[in-house]
């Protein structure tokens, strides 16, 4: 999931709005570009805060132009070309999560693995005094998500001076380094299962 925020200010409405919506609308096309279906892309509204001088007549000074949109990707190999396309004056960058296509499959497995490995040792204990485990008669379950936290860290550009003995000083930028890649993560699902089965 990737989140952006838009936000214009400028004195004039139309104008304001007029940039955000833009925006917005790059966002979205750009996402259709890199094959995220429209059903994956969410985008709320854009809020107008108008913001007034200190006369007496209340004037508006200037308007503010916010909106958030979210992007659900499937493919990782896009989230690159999406976040560095994506941010501009007026786009920000906010955040980056991951979930599972699945997440309830990977519960159910979750949870009937722990349920198996509970009649096992249940078996194995009760194997020692020549008994085996009967119905069920209790159990408590908890299941647990826990994802990986991501930080992408920005990079600063340098502008630095090279000097050449006989032409003098030249100023020379150093190319962009390359944006930080996002890298897959894990996301352990985990199933706690306590039982109480009758002992034949």
């Amino acid at each position: 999931m990737l989140a952006f925020d838009i936000f214009s200010q400028d004195k004039e409405l139309k104008t304001t709005y007029d940039r955000a919506s833009q925006a917005m609308q790059r966002i979205v096309a750009l996402a259709e570009r890199n094959g995220v279906k429209k059903e994956d892309v969410s985008s709320g509204i854009l809020t107008v805060t108008p913001y007034y001088g200190g006369d007496r007549k209340k004037r508006t000074k200037s308007f503010l132009v916010q909106g958030h949109i979210v992007l659900k990707v499937h493919d990782f190999s896009k989230l690159g070309a999406l976040m560095e396309e994506s941010v501009n004056e007026i786009t920000d960058f906010r955040s980056l999560t991951y979930s599972l296509a699945d997440e309830e499959a990977a519960k159910q497995h979750a949870v009937a693995e722990a349920m198996r490995r509970a009649v096992g040792r249940a078996n194995a204990a009760l194997e020692q005094k020549g008994q085996k485990i009967g119905a069920l008669r209790f159990a408590s379950l908890d299941v647990k998500q826990i994802v990986g936290v991501v930080r992408l860290e920005t990079s600063m550009i340098e502008t630095v001076d090279i000097t050449s003995g006989v032409l003098g000083k030249a100023r020379a930028a150093l190319p962009p380094p390359p944006s930080p890649m996002p890298r897959p993560q894990k996301i352990t699902v985990s199933a706690t299962v306590q039982c109480a089965f009758q002992i034949q």
